[in-house]
């Protein structure tokens, strides 16, 4: 295969605080940002090949994200500039720990308006894994897309990978979101999913209620993420536990995304089987990203704070 991973979705400008101005006002600092791009990124530092499928703005913001997205090594090829519609812009606030609360401006955003046409299905076709997120079903346009794109994959025999990054003020209401996120599960062979999510998802509170509703929806792979509290994985036949890294966040910005595009790294230097995933390699690659994703949280921003691999998984 040509790409190890190329996903689609969100991309779109993070205005993450940087303290005040003379005048006490808050400062923003403009980041690159969106699940999917910084899952791509972590991938690309860590030496895989990776492309993006999504749409920006034909503007200053728009530009820019095209130019981060060659930096990082991520082929731009099927992102599209739109001159009719503004590149989505999030403002990122911060609490004394580190997490995050966002406000978007992306009622017109142009990642929304992916179109069917805009899907380039040769791309997906030369991938080995097929990653996307929730947020590109929360518009009409871009959820056919979004669907167009899963039914190419799995036609192709991609890994499909999943990341229901759920973020309420981008849902119509709470219902919609769970709809759509559970009708994705049938894509699905690797999820990551937090711990709250899930619980969305399956409509209960006990996390291992929650990682068998979602295994019988045919997924291979849960990881259920809890911040500090560690990480809960599922397979078929097993069941298990990871403690996150103990460490003073500054900014879990893309932290999540950091751990996924960590675990996936590890499960492609392991040959990308799914048949191979046993409960001692999830456990490992859980480890690693854990550890990764611990180390990025010390440094503001998604991408920029993407730590080295170190040693193999």
């Amino acid at each position: 295969m040509k790409y190890d991973i190329t996903a689609l979705g969100d991309i779109l400008i993070d205005f993450s605080p940087m303290g005040v101005d003379d005048a006490g006002d808050p400062v923003f600092v403009r980041k690159a940002g969106g699940a999917p791009l910084n899952l791509l990124a972590t991938v690309a530092k860590f030496g895989g090949k990776t492309a993006f499928i999504g749409k920006v703005g034909e503007d200053m913001f728009g530009r820019y994200l095209a130019q981060v997205l060659r930096d990082n090594g991520i082929d731009d090829r099927a992102l599209v500039l739109d001159p009719a519609h503004n590149t989505t812009l999030a403002f990122v606030q911060l609490d004394a720990s580190g997490d995050r609360d966002f406000d978007f401006c992306r009622k017109t955003g142009a990642d929304t308006c992916l179109d069917v046409c805009d899907v380039d299905e040769n791309l997906i076709r030369q991938s080995r894994i097929f990653h996307f997120g929730s947020l590109s079903f929360t518009a009409e346009t871009a959820r056919r897309a979004s669907l167009h794109a899963l039914q190419i994959a799995k036609e192709a025999g991609c890994i499909v990978t999943y990341d229901p990054n759920y973020r309420p003020p981008l849902w119509d209401c709470e219902s919609t979101a769970i709809h759509w996120m559970r009708e994705s599960l049938a894509f699905a062979d690797v999820i990551k999913v937090s711990k709250e999510e899930a619980q969305m998802i399956a409509g209960a509170a006990d996390i291992e209620e929650c990682i068998r509703y979602i295994l019988e929806r045919g997924v291979t792979a849960v990881l259920v993420t809890d911040g500090a509290n560690g990480i809960t994985y599922g397979m078929d036949n097993a069941r298990g536990f990871v403690p996150a890294v103990p460490v003073q966040a500054v900014d879990t910005t893309g932290a999540g995304d950091i751990f996924f595009g960590t675990f996936l790294t590890c499960f492609l230097r392991g040959g990308a089987e799914l048949s191979a995933l046993t409960e001692t390699s999830v456990r490992n690659y859980i480890a690693k990203a854990a550890a990764i994703a611990a180390q990025s949280t010390k440094l503001r921003g998604a991408i920029a704070s993407i730590p080295e691999f170190g040693e193999d998984c």
